[in-house]
């Protein structure tokens, strides 16, 4: 990750306009504070910088050529130009060279949360002319059957971003890369399938990827589905941690989750069950009502009023027959204050024990 800057202030001059920046930051990061729009592939601000794309290089006054802006420490008096003809040039070449090296460019933007940044640049700098063409670079894991993340590496660029975050942010260092070249391939140890590595299927290699060539199987199941995506800020419901998520939707149908990466408490992260544990939420066999158990053992559709008259029965029997330390009370960590303090007081006040605790903790 980015080392945070020191508050230290220097000056340098950015396009000709007096900017501060603080000790420790790089040009990159100072241009983006100034809205500058330098474009880049292999850039994920929760990541040690790479410098591999060169995307993001500036011209800087009394330097030979050209730097990559995201690797460059800003210094006082510098003065940077983020962008001029030949730098635009170079630019539109180095695109020209990637798209050339993939099967397709354009990919559904349910694949992932960056899979569209390589189609936006492309046609920024109207990079899909074909001016060069051979062998394209990366193959495709089509035997990987894992139901979580399409290994879709024909459209692999080697920016390594995937690699990065498993290893950087996660820690799980589940992938990795081999060869050199057109012979560069994104890979498990032993290139056997993700379910076989050390791989957590968190997705944030799947959310980072700037291609689509990781991408979210859950969420592509419904690519030719009619209607729009809309996103809704949410927060996860599973824990107590409080991860934000972002609901993707085709009209009343819930598609996929993508994680907020500016959530306060996960910035961009999250674990398997909050990316891709979200069919209960449609699936047919969802309790809509509350169902009592009959004698013979089968369940009748009952109203809530009757539901808790034998829920409330139920506490009687155990207190009754087994002691008032038969019962014991876990309350969601997901639950607000009142419902907390009505679900201790329930126990406490109620059985006269301690024995209530949380879904936190567990």
């Amino acid at each position: 990750m980015n080392s945070a800057p020191s508050s230290v202030r220097s000056i340098l001059s950015l396009d000709g306009q007096e900017i501060q920046f603080h000790d420790g930051e790089t040009i990159y990061q100072v241009a983006r504070r100034a809205r500058r729009e330098v474009p880049t592939l292999c850039y994920d601000e929760r990541l040690e910088a790479f410098g591999a794309c060169r995307l993001c290089v500036v011209e800087v006054e009394g330097m030979r050529t050209p730097v990559a802006s995201c690797t460059t420490k800003a210094a006082p008096g510098m003065k940077v130009r983020t962008t001029s003809p030949s730098i635009e040039k170079h630019r539109r070449t180095l695109l020209e060279l990637v798209v050339s090296e993939n099967r397709q460019v354009e990919v559904n933007p349910l694949r992932g949360y960056a899979s569209q940044e390589l189609t936006t640049l492309a046609d920024r700098y109207r990079a899909r002319n074909g001016r060069f063409q051979g062998k394209q670079s990366g193959r495709s894991h089509r035997q990987d059957d894992n139901p979580f993340i399409l290994r879709d590496y024909d459209l692999c660029i080697s920016c390594y971003r995937c690699v990065r975050v498993c290893a950087e942010q996660e820690g799980d260092y589940a992938i990795s890369v081999r060869n050199r070249g057109f012979a560069t391939q994104i890979t498990t140890e032993f290139d056997h399938k993700l379910k076989d590595s050390a791989c957590t299927f968190c997705g944030q290699c799947v959310q980072t990827c700037p291609t689509g060539a990781l991408a979210d199987k859950k969420a592509m199941r419904a690519a030719d589905a009619p209607g729009e995506i809309r996103k809704t800020r949410t927060i996860c419901p599973y824990c107590g941690v409080g991860c934000s998520v972002d609901l993707m939707t085709k009209g009343d149908r819930l598609v996929g989750v993508q994680p907020a990466m500016d959530g306060p408490a996960n910035q961009g992260a999250l674990c398997i069950k909050g990316q891709f544990a979200f069919d209960f939420v449609q699936h047919e066999d969802r309790l809509k009502h509350p169902l009592i158990r009959q004698p013979d053992g089968t369940f009748k559709e009952a109203s809530w009023e009757e539901a808790l008259d034998v829920a409330a029965e139920g506490f009687r029997q155990v207190l009754r027959k087994q002691g008032r330390r038969a019962v014991y009370g876990i309350a969601s960590g997901r639950a607000p204050h009142e419902a907390a303090y009505t679900m201790q007081k329930f126990i406490r006040a109620g059985f006269g024990t301690h024995y209530i605790d949380n879904c936190s903790r567990a």
